[in-house]
């Protein structure tokens, strides 16, 4: 057990790596940083430091183990269902915990290349009976479980776990970020409401959907308000970094846009376009993952739907309303930290296989 008063959630998205510091003993004295300038994979390490100077001194402890939330294009989720017989007996949390582990593994052995992120048991289907969760002390002759799996790429945690280690601190949890944010957000919502969130960041778009406060599916899209930067770059004959600028200040100052020659409604309509793509791509998935969404709330979050404005989304089509849901660093961070503490009863909690005395793979356990 850490004697830290502080426990600390860094969000590392392509733009920006946001961090919040939580006091274990009044949330008064929790501390909130974030960078202010677009990073590469050649300035993360300089970032990093900057930001962890400042939770040093504001916190007054040696920053030694971090939680870290992160997104990135190729997170995938894979679905399993995976059943077993027991012939009347009563269920117990030993046969829970066999078919996940054995879906797990079955996971690992066909995808080599990831890593899993977390284990969300989404339905249990009980002699042809479905619950979202486990009821205590019954009898079955079959059980069934609908299990999802949010993956990334082996080489990813390796990066960030080496970024880190150059910096003297360990990593104790990697989330998903999209993922965390959504099981924050959707408590402001009504428990029964079906709610589909779509995370515009800068070279992904999340998508993931919930009915009746149950996980669906969670899908990403290649595309982010990156391509809006370069669309602006291409057709506006700019560098990168002043069509990044443009983007930003497009909404906010027309002095910028004056200085620049830029036409707003040119600019608008760029913009405009772009959004239209990614929010048609969004719906092939959606109508590929549901066959109904009519009913569901639209949330659009993320760092990317901060360009957009009034005007601009009157010119979108888009066969659903939509909802913006404004973000900040401590609700960002906030969302880590809530869902490292249980926050999906849903979700398989895994403690790390660095506990060797309890065995060589990874212990399950479940929210019964």
């Amino acid at each position: 057990m850490s004697n830290k008063n502080f426990e600390v959630f860094f969000d590392c998205g392509s733009s920006k790596i946001r961090v919040g510091a939580f006091s274990k003993e009044n949330e008064k004295n929790n501390f909130y940083r974030e960078t202010s300038t677009l990073f590469t994979h050649d300035t993360i390490n300089y970032e990093l430091q900057k930001v962890i100077s400042s939770i040093e001194e504001n916190t007054k402890e040696y920053l030694n183990d971090v939680n870290l939330m992160i997104d990135d294009k190729s997170i995938l989720s894979v679905g399993i269902s995976i059943s077993k017989k027991l012939d009347g007996s009563q269920i117990k949390k030993g046969d829970i915990q066999f078919l996940i582990q054995d879906a797990k593994q079955q996971v690992l052995k066909t995808y080599t290349n990831q890593s899993i992120l977390h284990i969300i048991v989404q339905n249990y289907k009980i002699d042809n009976t479905e619950y979202i969760f486990l009821p205590r002390d019954i009898n079955c002759n079959w059980i069934s479980l609908d299990i999802l799996f949010i993956c990334i790429p082996k080489k990813i945690i390796e990066y960030y776990r080496k970024i880190f280690l150059e910096l003297d601190i360990s990593v104790n949890q990697f989330f998903c970020s999209s993922y965390a944010k959504s099981i924050n957000y959707k408590n402001n919502f009504a428990s029964d409401e079906s709610m589909l969130f779509i995370d515009l960041g800068f070279n992904k778009t999340s998508i993931i959907c919930y009915n009746n406060n149950q996980i669906i599916f969670l899908d990403i899209l290649p595309i982010g308000s990156n391509h809006i930067t370069k669309d602006i770059s291409k057709i506006l004959k700019t560098s990168w970094q002043d069509a990044e600028n443009t983007k930003l200040h497009f909404d906010s100052s027309s002095i910028f846009l004056n200085q620049k020659k830029i036409p707003p409604n040119l600019l608008q309509s760029i913009i405009a376009s772009r959004i239209e793509e990614i929010l048609k791509l969004c719906d092939q998935s959606i109508k590929l993952n549901l066959k109904e969404f009519d009913d569901f709330k639209m949330i659009l979050i993320g760092e990317g739907s901060k360009i957009l404005n009034k005007k601009c989304i009157e010119n979108i089509f888009f066969p659903s309303d939509i909802d913006f849901l404004e973000e900040s660093i401590e609700n960002i961070c906030e969302s880590g930290l809530k869902l490292s503490t249980g926050l999906n009863k849903q979700e398989v909690v895994m403690i790390p296989k660095k506990q060797i005395k309890q065995g060589f793979f990874e212990k399950l356990f479940l929210n019964f």
